[in-house]
């Protein structure tokens, strides 16, 4: 059994060296990888010191790193976690339980649940965002779950060698959680203590500009997994705004047998023709996204027959 530590480092050299250490102390035999994403400081030398196996990732972002961990290497178990040191190595192995035992393929460290990420995080807004992030996706996805946005998981190899990571930054964690509700993988979350990072290693997540983009990401999988739902959405928008200018040129003709408000009744056309066109455009989206699911599924047979040689 080959268990891989993935450690996505971007200026981490604070603490790299004891997320390292402490990370082989709970899991002597695992294969520990850190992908340094162009750091200005001696992350990748401190990181090749401590005997991982260290390798640069020139694409900026955090999703670019993972994009590449999961093409590049090769495990039965993947546990990912930040190179900062707030994930506690000691609750891997309540991580990788569940998936030793075939109860789930991707396991989260839930930091939420248990009020150790509200009492330890320092930054503004974060606790807001990731308030917002779960109730969205729980929304959307009708899950239960308490942390969307959390870096420290557990991954099954069938759940890695299938997972089109498509985030270029730290929106990654949000593509991983609705790709895994989606394609109905199993999930699990385990709660886990967080801790701040240490005084003088620096967050690189943008309250705003990453929030922002975490927002957009979720959105952009809602209508390419659920375009259905999402046209629909937009199709009653236009129908009801459609109808609000158009009775009242409907009331006027009847009243008067004329139309005198030409641009209302314009206007109403115009809004009920794209309630059409939104609505169209769902059910052909629709059956694109249900072909897509069973191609994926064959896909993943594939790669379980794959699992089985390997």
């Amino acid at each position: 059994m080959r268990i891989a530590v993935l450690l996505p480092c971007y200026n981490e050299e604070q603490t790299i060296g004891a997320v390292i250490e402490e990370f082989r102390a709970e899991l002597p035999d695992a294969d520990i990888y850190v992908y340094d994403n162009n750091s200005k400081d001696r992350t990748y030398e401190i990181a090749k010191e401590h005997g991982a196996f260290v390798k640069k990732e020139f694409r900026q972002g955090k999703g670019n790193v993972v994009r590449s961990m999961f093409r590049d290497i090769d495990a039965d178990y993947y546990v990912m976690a930040d190179g900062d040191r707030t994930y506690p190595a000691r609750f891997v192995h309540q991580l990788l339980e569940p998936l030793k035992q075939g109860e789930a393929n991707i396991v989260i460290g839930d930091r939420l649940s248990n009020g150790t990420y509200v009492e330890e995080n320092k930054r503004q807004f974060h606790n807001f965002g990731n308030n917002l992030v779960r109730g969205l996706i729980n929304f959307l996805y009708k899950s239960d779950l308490k942390d969307i946005m959390t870096g420290y998981r557990a991954f099954d190899r069938l759940f890695v060698k299938s997972m089109p990571v498509m985030s270029p930054g730290f929106e990654i964690e949000t593509e991983m959680t609705i790709h895994t509700l989606d394609k109905r993988f199993v999930i699990k979350e385990i709660p886990i203590e967080y801790k701040d990072r240490p005084e003088g290693s620096e967050s690189k997540l943008n309250t705003f500009s990453d929030g922002f983009k975490v927002l957009n990401k979720i959105f952009t999988l809602f209508k390419e997994y659920k375009p259905m739902m999402f046209f629909s959405i937009w199709s009653v928008l236009f129908l009801v705004l459609g109808l609000a200018s158009g009775i009242p040129v409907i009331v006027e003709f009847f009243d008067t047998g004329f139309i005198t408000k030409i641009p209302s009744a314009i206007l109403a056309v115009g809004l009920v023709i794209l309630s059409v066109l939104s609505f169209g455009c769902g059910l052909i989206l629709d059956t694109v996204a249900a072909n897509f699911k069973k191609q994926f599924e064959w896909e993943l047979n594939n790669i379980k027959q794959d699992m089985k040689e390997f």
